[in-house]
């Protein structure tokens, strides 16, 4: 899956750029603040449908501008098609294109480009909510089981639903259909989510062993959001039925569902330090991408942002010689050139960022 042209207008500080990356590596050098993480947060907005920064609505909008738009054109390799998809966002509504056709639902779009991206907040995949975590799973499912989204769609209408109704003070004849609806989805959603876990299992122990040897073998633990083991979701719903009333929400469920990974030199679940969980997120990052690569034929493309500043050099060298053989396209910020980019001989597209401008070096 290679990128072959960005554009977007009244994205933060940018009017309006055109891009056309090359189909390795991309690397986008500025000084702090000129803007490189933006032409990140642009493709990444087209693969997620947020930022990784936060929401539209906080600050991506160009101020005075009544909303970004947003277009990319992209091949894919194995299908040997070119697609097209476009956005248009004023922060509180949106509207986008897809191949030429309308989309109405933000995840049609989002599912159909992959991209795995590394920033300095990722290592909230690791110490932090489970909410990035759950999404983790979600966003693999989405792009290697084509049923997910629609069990995924069916779950959240359901629990929606009942949380209204929780919320209401209904009676409990009224939460006896979505309690079923809910167990009905969320069942097969969790076995989804398990078996991709174990899937990932040997290909994460692979790369951390790779990019974190000192904490000794890694390990991927998963829970579901109810006592599974003990009983169905359905049971659980009926259980937590007069709490979640007094509470106005559903307790139990795949939305609590959380994983975490443990490593052998950690015993006891013994807590990471930052610079730890951003590797370790890296090492998720990575398996993720590897698993998409193994199971679709073609990479997801790879953004790395500020690489520099967030690894040091021995870890940008091992990541970058992983990468090197992938054939992915690989997007990379940061103030100067890394020097063991030079050293491990990429076909390098460099890109200067300046305040609202983005020119292609020779």
């Amino acid at each position: 899956m290679r990128v072959s042209r960005l554009t977007a207008s009244n994205f933060r500080c940018f009017s309006g750029f055109d891009l056309a990356p090359g189909p390795g590596l991309n690397f986008f050098a500025g000084d702090n603040g000129a803007g490189k993480t933006s032409v990140l947060e642009a493709l990444h907005l087209m693969a997620y449908g947020r930022s990784f920064r936060g929401r539209v609505r906080d600050g991506l909008v160009k101020t005075h501008a009544d909303a970004l738009e947003v277009f990319i054109e992209w091949h894919e390799l194995t299908a040997e098609r070119v697609r097209k998809a476009g956005m248009r966002h004023s922060g509180s509504a949106w509207s986008g294109r897809l191949d030429g056709q309308t989309v109405n639902q933000m995840g049609e779009l989002c599912a159909a480009l992959a991209v795995v991206t590394f920033e300095p907040g990722s290592h909230a995949l690791v110490s932090g909510s489970g909410e990035p975590r759950r999404r983790y799973l979600d966003w693999g499912l989405f792009h290697v089981e084509p049923e997910f989204f629609a069990l995924w769609r069916r779950y959240n209408r359901a629990l929606k639903q009942r949380n209204a109704l929780l919320k209401s003070g209904a009676a409990g004849r009224q939460l006896e259909a979505w309690d079923h609806e809910l167990a009905e989805a969320g069942e097969p959603l969790s076995r989804h989510r398990l078996h991709y876990l174990e899937t990932l299992q040997q290909r994460l122990a692979e790369v951390a062993a790779d990019l974190v040897p000192g904490l000794g073998p890694a390990s991927l633990h998963y829970s579901p959001g109810w006592r599974q083991a003990e009983m169905s979701l359905s049971d659980a719903l009926l259980l937590a039925r007069d709490r979640d009333r007094q509470a106005g929400h559903t307790s139990v469920g795949p939305h609590r569902a959380d994983w975490r990974v443990d490593y052998a030199a950690r015993p006891g679940r013994e807590a990471l330090s930052r610079g730890q969980a951003k590797l370790t997120a890296l090492v998720c990052l990575l398996a993720q991408a590897e698993d998409y690569a193994a199971r679709k034929r073609e990479w997801p493309v790879i953004a790395l942002d500020d690489l520099a500043s967030e690894l040091d050099a021995h870890h940008q060298r091992r990541i970058l010689q992983r990468l090197a053989g992938s054939q992915a396209q690989i997007w990379v910020t940061g103030t100067d050139l890394p020097p063991v980019l030079r050293e491990i001989g990429f076909e390098t597209a460099m890109f200067h960022v300046e305040q609202g401008t983005i020119s292609p070096l020779a």
